[in-house]
């Protein structure tokens, strides 16, 4: 029985696997996205083999000019729209001239990205010139920039440069990654909360896709050891045997709960931060963004604690032993009091910092190896090579700290273990080093590294969806 379950459940991740690479290929082709370059636009637009990028310009002119909403362009509208995107680009051009000469060259373009809290080397600023610099002179005039974008329906800075930005919507099951930026067009228009809802919806159907995988790593994070060694396929065969093959999605409702809150309490926190932490007028540098994001990210980390005792709970909880999340609630206070629903908490804080810096410093290395090898024509990386990065960044940024993740686990879980002492941070990690090595700390990270592609791969096919039923044009 157990072999046929595991078949099933190997073969729908396979079809997931093959179906998202088929998938990422039609997006790579339909979604080619803004990049942070100006140099994508001259290589995109002019080249025959992007023909489908070329229809989806087009298609995106005429959404932005059809007033009538006839599905095309008369003279009128396409007179209005040349005009109303013109000015657009003049305020644009006005803000990277920032000396009034009439000409954007690349230390101008280097600051104004730098304002943004975006870092570009030299060279990478060169590139962006030299794509669009008609006349060879290294500096690109007013003419030279209406030409090449004119026709384009991408109208600001923040809108040319979101396609390297390291977002949030690959959601692989832990929160403790540094908000999305938002711009303030996006903020104004309410196209923001489309975002937050379509990565929340992501996540969802991504955590919920991997849930069985996130069951079995809590399951060994807490019961295996040295003298109780569980593998991957005996884990699966006690949980089955305890509770049926829907036992493997216990703890996923309360999982999917905390999306919400998490997410809103985080960007909330997160813009007040930024206003506190911001200086030179309101712009706000790659440092104190981290800063922000981190502070954010213990904020809404603070404010959902509960729920996350609650999921362990409810993830290792034996048949009949809850009815449901408030009944788990109920039984906890009760037995343990209100001080139980915070064990384990700072751990739990303390990995933000290693999690979500590496997590962008991997990311930013990458990033910046890859505009540097490859971004010779075009600093389009495709989405294939951005959804790498994320799920590499991610992975190291989970590996940094996952010792403090265990320790987090094991703290929450103790009281609902029979005969379990109920010790300290320190105690438990000098108690896991003398029993089980250093070794010890990494329990489980099997299952969890094996959830990680197909959650970056779910997450990101729904959010696409989302997106584009939303009506959220890149």
């Amino acid at each position: 029985m157990l072999s046929i379950y595991l078949s099933i459940y190997l073969c729908v991740y396979l079809s997931i696997y093959l179906s998202i690479h088929v998938c990422l290929s039609i997006y790579l082709s339909i979604y080619t996205c803004l990049s942070i370059c100006l140099s994508i636009y001259l290589s995109i637009y002019y080249d025959e083999s992007h023909g489908l990028c070329y229809v989806s310009l087009l298609q995106k002119m005429v959404a932005s000019g059809d007033t009538d909403k006839d599905e095309g362009l008369d003279f009128e509208e396409f007179s209005k729209y040349l005009k109303e995107h013109e000015k657009k680009l003049k305020l644009t051009f006005k803000s990277l001239d920032k000396n009034q000469d009439g000409r954007i060259d690349a230390k101008e373009i280097q600051q104004s990205l730098k304002d943004m809290g975006i870092n570009l080397t030299d060279r990478d600023a060169e590139t962006i010139l030299n794509s669009i610099d008609a006349d060879g002179t290294m500096s690109v005039d007013w003419n030279e920039w209406r030409e090449h974008f004119l026709f384009n329906p991408a109208d600001n800075l923040q809108e040319i440069i979101r396609y390297w930005k390291h977002s949030t919507v690959l959601d692989i099951g832990d929160s403790l990654t540094i908000p999305d930026e938002f711009t303030e067009e996006e903020k104004t228009t309410g196209i923001w909360w489309k975002h937050l809802v379509s990565g929340g919806v992501a996540g969802a159907v991504s955590r919920t896709g991997t849930a069985p995988l996130d069951r079995m790593k809590v399951f060994m994070q807490v019961h295996s050891s040295k003298s109780n060694k569980i593998s991957l396929v005996g884990g699966f065969k006690q949980m089955i045997k305890e509770g049926g093959v829907a036992s493997l999605w216990r703890g996923n409702g309360v999982n999917v709960i905390k999306i919400a809150p998490e997410t809103a309490i985080k960007f909330m926190a997160y813009e007040q931060y930024k206003k506190l932490l911001a200086k030179d007028g309101g712009k706000i540098q790659s440092h104190e963004r981290f800063m922000a994001g981190s502070l954010a990210g213990a904020t809404a980390q603070t404010a959902i604690y509960p729920m996350e005792v609650m999921k362990t709970r409810l993830t290792l909880r034996k048949t009949g032993q809850y009815s449901g999340m408030f009944d788990c609630a109920k039984k906890i206070l009760k037995k343990e009091g209100l001080k139980a629903f915070y064990k384990g908490y700072v751990p739990n804080i303390l990995g933000i910092i290693p999690y979500a810096g590496i997590d962008l410093a991997v990311y930013e290395t990458l990033k910046n190896a890859w505009l540097s090898k490859y971004a010779k024509d075009t600093a389009n990386p495709g989405v294939l090579v951005l959804l790498g990065c994320g799920t590499i960044s991610s992975t190291c940024g989970q590996l940094a700290s996952y010792p403090l993740a265990l320790v987090r686990t094991r703290m929450q879980a103790q009281a609902s273990m029979e005969g379990s002492e109920q010790v300290s941070m320190s105690k438990l990690v000098k108690k896991t080093m003398q029993k089980e090595g250093f070794f010890g700390l990494y329990r489980g990270i099997l299952p969890n590294f094996m959830k990680v592609i197909p959650a970056v791969s779910i997450s990101y096919v729904v959010y696409e969806y989302m997106r584009s039923g939303l009506g959220i044009s890149k």
